[in-house]
């Protein structure tokens, strides 16, 4: 199975914008409260070296605050970023660091070896390696002339 690259299109509308920004030149007018209750870490997969490798972008969290499940075919990156008990008693005008819980759920395909899943996290970066089967990589078949 090979993978489709995404291109991320921007699709809000040009008012939308306007708005938007107009609003974010203000201050004082972003605050804590503003720090949304859940969020979405940014996710990319890709194929490399007969891995399917998802990276995902985890920034002040440890290890202990995630949680990687395969159930079946379906793997899920579940956790939570809190703010710190010191971060909470400033007075912020703006916060624009996501935290609260997450929950990401990926379909991952048959060619995909469940048994050698391994997954590694470092400086903020989740790297989860799916080695794919050797009989569903492609192989060379040699031409002979009798």
């Amino acid at each position: 199975m090979r993978l489709v690259p995404y291109i991320q299109r921007t699709e809000t509308p040009m008012v939308s914008r306007l708005f938007e920004e107009f609003f974010n030149d203000f201050p004082l007018t972003s605050s804590l409260a503003d720090a949304r209750e859940s969020w979405n870490p940014a996710v990319d997969i890709l194929e490399k070296d007969g891995n399917l490798i998802l990276r995902a972008d985890l920034p002040g969290m440890t290890e202990k605050e995630i949680e990687l499940k395969l159930e079946g075919n379906t793997l899920t990156l579940k956790g939570e970023r809190k703010m710190d008990a010191e971060d909470k008693k400033n007075n912020y005008h703006r916060v624009e660091s996501f935290y609260g819980s997450f929950i990401r759920t990926f379909r991952l395909p048959d060619t995909v070896d469940m048994e050698k899943i391994s997954a590694d996290y470092k400086n903020g970066v989740l790297t989860v390696t799916m080695p794919q089967k050797p009989e569903v990589k492609p192989r060379e078949i040699p031409v002979s002339t009798n």
